[in-house]
């Protein structure tokens, strides 16, 4: 650190979780709930963020109810998608049916992430053991003895430290403190890239989402009450090519496959309008190193293919909150017990992982690049399989429950 560097304060507390995303939310509430000291960074001064993953499964609302919140959180505006449908001009293929699962929430909720992230926080500011700090940009990593101390942030009128057992990473896909803790990835290229915007929905219209395939050409609709949230799926590496072909033109190529569009597509008048997703997969070789842990897209950057980021990131938070509260307690966690949540959590990550590999193989990147037809693959073809897809999207791999 530079000497220059004034340190307003320093706080000490059992775990310290930079990230408010879903992952270090509910990581915050569960540790909370069983008495221990939490320190929540976020670099934000909110969590109002648009174009974010909405989407909470059954297997997230099932946690919910262990923890006796799913019939509060089904009381905020929302709504739900029982199916996965793919609409081609010849015929529409169900992708996933939830209908059927054996669970109570059959449905995929569609709830704004911010309504969910300030419903969480709220729940564990409950508790006085628990501090949500805002605006605090994490610059440093605390280290003595090759040991995670803690972070120094930036934030508040100057620079201040938090001192922990524990050190959390639970800030996404641009981890900070993956960078500075040295983790090295292993990388995917994913075909495709998303570009991402809201049109009105109109009352009669479907509800729940969908997607509408072409010839080139796959969009996604996923229903957000009154509007809709649309996503237009290119080529790797084909926004600049989009870009210089004009707003135009994607207005036409968006028409050609969703034409009912067509009354509302001059709302989109400008770029700024439309958000650019490069579309990521990857993982961490190990989530861990001495007093540090990785969690959520942190440690394993989920692509986009069934809305799956959300959910195992919570996963992991339960995971490791049943794993490590005891030695939290104790204030002493062995580098074993950061060991023992990668163990249970990195199987499932590289399921899912290899599972939207092949949806991204052998759907998307033939229509995207040979402009294909869509075909289902044998996986929707046969009754003795077609419930796989749904289970793995809806439920995971494993069931995860709250053990605290």
């Amino acid at each position: 650190m530079n000497n220059e560097q004034e340190i307003i304060d320093i706080q000490n507390t059992d775990c310290c979780i930079v990230g408010g995303g879903p992952a270090g939310v509910i990581l915050s509430l569960l540790l909370a709930r069983q008495g221990i000291a939490v320190v929540l960074l976020e670099a934000h001064q909110d969590f109002d963020r648009d174009f974010r993953g909405d989407t909470i499964h059954p297997s997230v609302m099932q946690i919910m109810e262990e923890l006796n919140l799913s019939d509060r959180i089904l009381q905020l505006p929302h709504t739900k998608m029982s199916r996965l449908n793919v609409h081609t001009a010849d015929a529409t293929v169900t992708l996933a049916d939830f209908s059927h699962l054996n669970t109570r929430y059959p449905y995929i909720v569609m709830l704004p992430q911010v309504r969910f992230l300030n419903f969480i926080t709220q729940e564990a500011e409950q508790y006085p053991n628990f501090t949500l700090i805002l605006g605090a940009n994490v610059q440093e990593l605390i280290t003595e003895n090759g040991v995670v101390q803690g972070v120094r942030y930036r934030g508040q009128g100057g620079w201040h430290e938090v001192r922990a057992t524990l050190t959390v990473g639970a800030d996404g896909r641009y981890s900070k403190l993956r960078q500075l803790g040295g983790f090295e990835s292993v990388e995917t290229s994913p075909p495709m890239d998303v570009l991402w915007f809201r049109l009105p929905r109109q009352p009669e219209e479907f509800a729940g989402g969908m997607g509408r395939f072409g010839a080139g050409k796959i969009v996604v609709m996923l229903d957000r009450g009154e509007e809709w949230q649309l996503g237009y799926v290119i080529p790797k590496g084909g926004y600049q090519k989009l870009r210089a072909a004009g707003l135009a033109a994607l207005k036409n190529y968006l028409i050609e496959v969703v034409p009912e569009l067509n009354n509302r597509i001059e709302i989109l008048q400008d770029w700024s309008q439309i958000a650019f997703l490069s579309v990521q997969s990857s993982r961490v070789k190990r989530w861990y190193r001495s007093g540090l842990l990785l969690i959520g897209d942190a440690a394993h950057i989920m692509s986009p293919v069934g809305g799956v980021g959300i959910n195992y990131a919570i996963q992991d938070a339960v995971v490791t909150a049943n794993i490590l509260s005891k030695p939290l307690k104790n204030h002493h966690v062995e580098i074993s017990d950061l060991a023992k949540v990668q163990q249970h959590r990195e199987l499932p990550t590289r399921i899912i992982q290899a599972f939207q590999k092949l949806i991204q193989k052998r759907i998307f990147a033939p229509i995207l690049t040979e402009n294909q037809t869509f075909q289902p693959p044998l996986i929707l073809r046969l009754p003795i399989l077609r419930y796989l897809p749904a289970r793995l999207i809806a439920l995971g791999v494993f069931p995860v429950h709250v053990q605290i």
